[in-house]
């Protein structure tokens, strides 16, 4: 299988915003409340918000391709870019996805390989992420590939709060 990874730029903000909401619908949306998540995904991915991400310099989105499909993408976060830690010697892993049609084919495997690639070079020492503590398929996933929890934090869909695990890998 032929994988290859694409820096996005301000010219991919349309087909951030699409994949991104449907990867993120796809994978939470009968978990969550219709209304708070319909918020959640209106401010979330608002051509703004995305157009502010991709503009800041210590953000970097990531496009996956097999062949020409676009499968995936990944989002890092380093220094003030981060959600939460804002350790200088890490990087936030914010957002991994496949989409549903692909997933199954270790393209995650693949796209968390890039990732610490990514973070080595960049000279940091540990990538960390926060998942929601019910999404247990992504909890073992990371913990597969040596990610432990270290923490947690509120996350919030809308009016409902949630709790992520903060999970950390040590490159």
């Amino acid at each position: 299988m032929q994988l290859q990874l694409q820096k996005c730029s301000l010219h991919h903000v349309e087909e951030l915003m699409k994949i991104s909401k449907k990867t993120f619908i796809d994978a939470f949306e009968e978990d969550n409340e219709p209304e708070d998540f319909k918020n959640y995904i209106d401010l979330a991915f608002d051509k703004e918000r995305v157009l502010e991400e991709l503009k800041n310099e210590h953000s970097y989105f990531y496009f996956v391709y097999k062949e020409l499909d676009l499968v995936g993408y990944f989002k890092l976060n380093a220094e003030d870019a981060q959600s939460d830690v804002k350790d200088s010697s890490a990087m936030e892993l914010e957002r991994i996805y496949v989409l549903q049609e692909f997933q199954g084919l270790k393209i995650g495997q693949w796209m968390l390989d890039e990732v610490k690639e990514i973070v080595l070079e960049k000279g940091k020492k540990y990538i960390w992420l926060g998942v929601w503590e019910k999404n247990l398929s992504a909890i073992k996933f990371y913990q597969k590939y040596n990610f432990f929890k270290f923490g947690e934090h509120p996350y919030y869909i809308g009016k409902d709060k949630q709790t992520d695990w903060l999970m950390r890998y040590d490159v």
